[in-house]
């Protein structure tokens, strides 16, 4: 009883609101809070009120709930468990790229396209720069 007053307060103040901006000629804003302040009255009106507030008020409903998050809880915790206790073995294994193996390259290759150690660096590299280095000073 107290929340369908209530309801129809908040909407009876949202429809005063509405008049109020009709008024002020803003009739797209004022159709827009007309529908939200008839909204309390519609749930009122079907029953939907005196539903939530049987479950809110309802020792056994919650009770109802925290079984449900109880058995959430245990079916989660029991996953997590056998995933562990699997240690990855359940997963397929990664394939890693070793390159190309000399089956899937061409039997008249060079041998740089079979995976040879690439070129080695000049042992000098640095030269040039230390070179640029003392002409300037530094």
């Amino acid at each position: 009883m107290l929340a369908e007053t209530i309801c129809s307060a908040v909407s009876a103040a949202g429809l005063g609101i509405a008049a109020v901006t009709a008024y002020r000629r803003r009739f797209l804003a004022a159709a827009r809070i007309t529908a939200y302040a008839l909204v309390p009255v519609g749930l009122v009106m079907t029953g939907v009120v005196e539903w939530l507030t049987g479950i809110v008020f309802n020792p056994t409903v919650w009770i109802g709930f925290g079984l449900l998050g109880l058995a959430w809880l245990i079916l989660v915790s029991t996953r997590a468990v056998e995933r562990r206790s699997l240690g990855g073995a359940g997963k397929p294994a990664k394939s890693t790229k070793a390159g190309p193996s000399p089956e899937t390259v061409a039997p008249a290759a060079s041998k740089p396209s079979l995976g040879a150690a690439p070129p080695q660096a000049p042992a000098d590299d640095f030269s040039d720069i230390e070179a640029i280095l003392k002409k300037h000073g530094i």
